[in-house]
């Protein structure tokens, strides 16, 4: 298995820490406001890509943060009148539902910033007993400069980061600070009414890269296998996480970076945020579309790429999504029918060869858009396979575990409950197939717009009557 590392610019091959597992840390939302599309991106790419572990066979930890406080936090919190704990409480409630909506596998570990306080105040005092951090008038800042490879993942020059961030620094912060680029451990607390823990340099609360560091390392070791998030990451967050990590436990702290692409919007494929105004949240637009269209229209794309959100976009996910249903539907139909089965080499070797390239493609920097194209025609297969009077049993059962399997890495599932008017629905269709029998096609055609007014939809095939709801 190949994945891409962001710190060495290259498709890698996958070595595990521990052969068999998988830990990975993702970094998860601000809960401040519900989801947009593009922070959905990032936790619908990383679940794709755990399922597709999983299916090869690993045992995947996955943890996944919440940031309950930080600035935004604060200015929402009062803006609403309400506390940072209960704005948090709120939004992560408001997160689990969005994503459970989207069949997002739970992480193992959900942490939270305010319930890792000791931590990470253990963690910040262990930086500045190394050297690496100091403490002005409360607030506690890391030495990037001291850090040897500072910049390294995001592939920044250090003396061009010096020059933007003494230009975007107000003049109390470049007091304060012996250098620029210097970031922020633990911030002291600036307001009476502003959320604050005890520290040995006053009262306080974390910096926003420190979090992670922590959660990660206490929850998964020093050194982890995977670690994700957006491009947006990339710098200054996930380059200030292996400052930090590496400074305290002398370790490499991570194997493989992986970053995934923006969602963009409009004609000039802007990037989706809420800084842009321009973002669409998962809550409204599940409200309008299926869920589940909305997982695989996202998860179709390969991570590393940028998706354009459009209409039309998610049309033609719909269409593909039905394409597979009703295949799954007619191949359920006949491995019920009573006709013999018939063996059938050419369907079986189909079968054999489209699993290898499955995993083959996947295999190649999950790259989800192969994938899809080895189902696609898999599928059109499978239907011409499915027009025959014989069909072979044992190969078609081997194609509905594959399908159903593939399909689940996506995210997608199509279990149909069964509702209590089915037997009143079976009952109307034999009524109907009876009166097609004796030719009664006025009572078959009023017994079909009745079916279809119920949101029935009637398949007449040469073996026998299928139908499912709209």
């Amino acid at each position: 298995m190949k994945v891409f590392n962001t710190l060495t610019r290259q498709k890698e091959e996958f070595k595990p820490l521990v052969a068999g597992k998988v830990s990975m840390y993702v970094c998860g939302p601000t809960v401040y406001n519900y989801i947009h599309i593009g922070n959905a991106r990032s936790v619908i790419a990383f679940d794709t890509i755990r399922r597709y572990f999983e299916y090869r066979g690993y045992d995947v930890k996955y943890v996944s943060n919440f940031t309950d406080v930080d600035d935004k936090m604060i200015n929402e919190a009062r803006k609403e009148h309400t506390t940072v704990g209960e704005l948090a409480d709120r939004y992560i409630k408001a997160f689990m539902e969005d994503t459970e909506a989207l069949n997002i596998e739970p992480a193992t570990l959900h942490p939270r910033a305010t319930h890792e306080i000791q931590e990470i105040i253990d963690f910040v005092q262990d930086l500045i007993d190394k050297g690496f951090a100091y403490e002005v008038d409360g607030d506690v800042y890391y030495r990037a400069k001291k850090f040897p490879n500072y910049g390294q993942l995001s592939d920044q020059n250090i003396a061009e980061l010096e020059e933007g961030a003494s230009e975007h620094i107000n003049e109390e912060e470049q007091d304060k600070k012996e250098d620029p680029i210097d970031f922020a451990l633990w911030k002291a607390q600036k307001d009476d009414d502003e959320i604050a823990w005890d520290s040995p340099w006053g009262k306080g609360r974390p910096g926003w890269h420190i979090e992670c560091s922590v959660m990660s390392t206490k929850y998964l070791g020093d050194t982890i296998d995977i670690h994700g998030g957006g491009q947006d990451l990339e710098f200054p967050h996930h380059e200030n996480e292996i400052a930090q990590s590496e400074a305290k436990t002398g370790k490499k702290f991570v194997n493989y970076w992986m970053h995934n692409g923006f969602v963009t919007v409009g004609k000039k494929q802007e990037k989706m945020s809420k800084s842009l105004h321009n973002f669409v949240t998962v809550h409204d637009i599940l409200k309008q579309i299926d869920p589940q269209v909305l997982r695989f229209y996202m998860s179709s794309v390969q991570y590393r790429r940028p998706i354009n959100y459009s209409e039309d976009g998610l049309k033609q996910a719909e269409t593909v999504l039905k394409r597979y249903q009703n295949t799954l539907r007619n191949l359920d139909a006949r491995l019920m029918d009573e006709q013999e089965t018939l063996e059938d080499s050419i369907l079986r070797d189909n079968l054999t060869q489209a699993k290898a390239e499955f995993i083959e493609a996947m295999d190649d920097d999950f790259n989800v858009q192969n994938a899809l194209s080895i189902m696609y025609d898999l599928t059109s297969n499978l239907n011409t396979h499915l027009q025959k009077n014989k069909v072979d049993k044992p190969a078609l059962k081997k194609a509905k575990k594959l399908l159903l399997a593939w399909l689940e890495i996506f995210g997608v599932s199509f279990n149909e409950k069964q509702t209590e008017n089915d037997d009143e629905i079976e009952v109307m269709v034999a009524k109907r197939d009876e009166a097609r029998k004796n030719k009664n096609w006025a009572e078959s055609d009023r017994l079909r717009d009745e079916l279809q007014a119920k949101g029935i939809v009637i398949e007449d095939t040469p073996q026998g009557t299928r139908w499912h709801r709209a």
